[in-house]
Formats: structure tokens, sequence, C-alpha cells
């Protein structure tokens, strides 16, 4: 699906009907490193329009030039909620990047927002504690199979290097890359990605259900930030996964499905919603 906001086409994929829940994706890949992880939950959990977006200069969404830092990414995100869903309320999954851009529509829009899922959040835009750079469990006849840039692009962020680890991440994550605008991203990267605000500083803190997970050897966002933001989010269950880092959502499959589905019973008994 596509929506125009300003000058931009957003692409956007629907699935379900019921309580509408709005997933914003990492830096980098698409709506796709998402959908993979969320789907399988919604197998056993009916009554949830899930609504995947590609941000801008990432999957099939272009970039844009006045888009120059991530205060104008949230506006534009929140211009495209205000096309598909409005006056609304939503449920709201941020991964990564994501993550930040979701804490950013909290504090805009937190009336509107009846729970919160952040994984692997971005907590810090640049400044982040950072666990050391770890590997659990690795195949090397996998390793050995793959292209130099295959493996080190796999290497340089799993915890977890088996062959079903490869698999999704070449499925979700790999696939995509001919996809992003790197020169779009790279400018975002380097010189607009903290918000002008701090989205933590909230006019009162958010209420509603919400969680936080986190891996416990994540060296791209880490864990340790995300504990200082939980007095804003009085409802929100924090969880460190071991054997777990940025890729959390497959390298703790099991794990993650039942915490989601705890965290979608909270939301639907704060709710009243019949699903």
């Amino acid at each position: 699906m596509k929506c125009q906001v300003r000058d931009l086409l957003i692409h956007y994929e629907v699935y379900g009907e019921g309580t509408p829940i709005i997933f914003l994706h990492g830096f980098g890949v698409s709506h796709r490193s998402l959908m993979g992880s969320m789907e399988p939950v919604f197998a056993s959990q009916k009554g949830y329009k899930r609504i995947y977006v590609d941000l801008p200069g990432m999957g099939q969404t272009p970039g844009k030039a006045w888009i120059k830092s991530s205060d104008h990414m949230l506006e534009t995100v929140s211009e495209w909620i205000d096309h598909i869903l409005p006056n609304q309320h939503f449920i709201l999954v941020g991964e990564s990047y994501g993550g930040y851009l979701a804490r950013g529509l909290v504090h805009q829009r937190m009336k509107e927002i009846d729970g919160l899922l952040l994984i692997c959040p971005a907590i810090h835009p640049y400044e982040r504690i950072l666990p050391p750079q770890t590997v659990l469990e690795t195949d090397p006849d996998l390793l050995s199979e793959l292209t130099p840039d295959e493996a080190a692009d796999f290497q340089q962020i799993s915890v977890i290097q088996t062959k079903r680890i490869w698999n999704r991440f070449k499925d979700e994550i790999s696939a995509e890359k001919h996809l992003p605008d790197m020169d779009f991203l790279t400018k975002l990267r380097t010189e607009g990605y903290s918000f002008s605000f701090d989205p933590d500083s909230l006019p009162e803190p958010f209420a509603k259900p919400a969680m936080v997970v986190t891996g416990r050897q994540d060296h791209i966002t880490g864990y340790q930030d995300a504990w200082g933001i939980l007095d804003q989010y009085p409802h929100a269950s924090f969880y460190v996964l071991d054997r777990a880092g940025h890729f959390l959502t497959w390298e703790q499959e099991n794990l993650f499905h039942a915490l989601v589905r705890e965290w979608l019973e909270r939301v639907r008994l704060a709710t009243g919603a019949c699903v």
C-alpha cells in the first residue's frame, strides 16, 4: 500500500483486522525485518490490524532531501499516521532506531497510544553503554560456505552464528541491502540522528502497558541505557535476555514470542478490548 505525505509516497503493508498496531523498524532495513519476527505471534492472536511501514530512505519508501533529521523523520511518520488512522488510538512497536522514533511519538501523541513495545531500542543516539562484542555459538561449516562479504556482515552483529539465524538474516536483512538509500541514510546518521528534544522527558509518565526487551550481548544499542527510562513508564516490564544480541527476536525467538503475548494481554486488559 502507498500513502502520500507531501511529495513522498510511503510504502506500508497491512495484515489482519481489529486493533491497529504500528511497527517501526530499525535503521537501514525495511518492514520485513520486523514482520518476520512479529507475524508468528499473531497466528494465535486474533483481532489485530498489523501495519508495517518502510521508513523514508528504506525499503520501498524513498528518501527526500527535506528529511534532514530525526525530527523530520518523526514528523513524516506522524503525518502518515494521521492519514491512515485519523483520530484513532493505536498500539506502537519500535525496534532499534524505530524504538527511538516510537519514544518521540509517545512524547508527542501519548494519549493516542494504548501500549508500547520497545525491542533493542536506541536510547541515546551516539553515546551508548555497550557490552563487548561476543559470539556464543558459531558454525564453522556455515561460515565457510558464505562469501567474505556475507560472513563479515553476519559476524558483525550476530551472537548466535548458526544456519537458522543465517537464514533469517539472509531473508529479512541481507536481501534488503540493495533497497536503502545509503547517501540519504549516511547524511541522516552523521548530521541529524538526534532529536532536538529529549524524548524521555515526558510531560507525564506513560501509564499504559509497556515492555522493553533488550539483549545481554547487544553491542549495537546495549541494554543498560534502557534501564534509565523506566521511571517514565510505570507499567513497563523490562527484560534483558541472555544469549541474545541485536537479533534477539531470532536468537531467543520462543521466549520473545511468549513475552509479546503477555504484553498484548496487558494491553487488552487495560483497554477493555475484545479480541
